[in-house]
């Protein structure tokens, strides 16, 4: 006897989990993007910056940072009754690289933000994402006070190719957070085999 569509409707469906890097130099926004979309209190491993920090961490363009993420930022937004986008933001310093490995296992694709007063902490991101052929978008954060550039200067400046999407953003803003992970899913989608 087969069992009637009512019956079925009564499970409830288990949302897929899916896995998203926000990545990009220190002091690019980060933290900020994921607590403006997160919908549950983010996680975050932000610790005061301190005199030991001094000459290890560049603080030229972001003189007023007052903390540092030293593992990782996490967050979660339902974009469907069956897909929960999980966040996981990587710390920006040099010496906590050695977890990018980690975080970046079994995601489909990431956000390198992007801050145009320092473009050059950009190049380690956006690297380690194509050596390892993990689709990703360049978001730009539209600091206040920042210079202002158009996609394709961004895309020719950091040497971005030509599929991969330039949006520009304001990390604390959640609907254009929002739209930086939406221009994320659809590009990753593109680029991921699709599985029968």
């Amino acid at each position: 006897m087969a069992s009637s569509s009512s019956e079925d409707d009564g499970i409830d469906m288990v949302p897929t989990p899916v896995k998203i890097i926000i990545a990009g130099g220190f002091g690019a926004g980060k933290t900020t993007m994921v607590g403006s979309v997160s919908e549950i209190p983010p996680l975050s491993t932000e610790e005061v910056l301190t005199e030991a920090s001094t000459g290890v961490d560049d603080l030229a363009g972001v003189e007023q940072k007052k903390t540092t993420t030293v593992a990782l930022d996490f967050g979660r937004i339902t974009i469907s009754p069956r897909h929960v986008l999980y966040l996981f933001g990587t710390p920006g310093q040099e010496r906590f690289w050695f977890m990018w490995d980690d975080l970046t296992r079994g995601a489909i694709g990431t956000i390198v933000l992007v801050d145009t007063r320092r473009l050059e902490t950009s190049f380690a991101a956006i690297d380690y994402f194509e050596r390892r052929k993990i689709p990703f978008v360049v978001a730009v954060n539209c600091f206040e006070h920042a210079p202002r550039y158009t996609a394709e200067e961004v895309r020719e400046a950091l040497v971005v190719p030509d599929h991969v999407p330039i949006v520009m953003c304001d990390a604390r803003q959640r609907d254009s957070s929002k739209i930086a992970l939406i221009r994320l899913v659809k590009h990753a989608m593109t680029v991921v085999p699709q599985h029968a």
